[in-house]
């Protein structure tokens, strides 16, 4: 009888995870570097969604 290791695509996931995720937060870290959003922008763009 032939048994199959199921860690192995787990480990393999969770590589593929784990690198997706650097990734994708090293373009979200460029992407703010090159378009600043500050917490006042965030604060008055509430307020004109809520005023409406």
């Amino acid at each position: 009888m032939k048994t199959y290791k199921q860690p192995a695509t787990s480990k393999l996931l969770k590589r593929f995870d784990n690198e997706l995720k650097n990734l994708l937060m090293e373009d979200l870290r460029s992407f703010r570097g090159r378009n600043p959003f500050t917490k006042s922008n965030k604060q008055e763009a509430v307020q004109q969604l809520s005023a409406a």
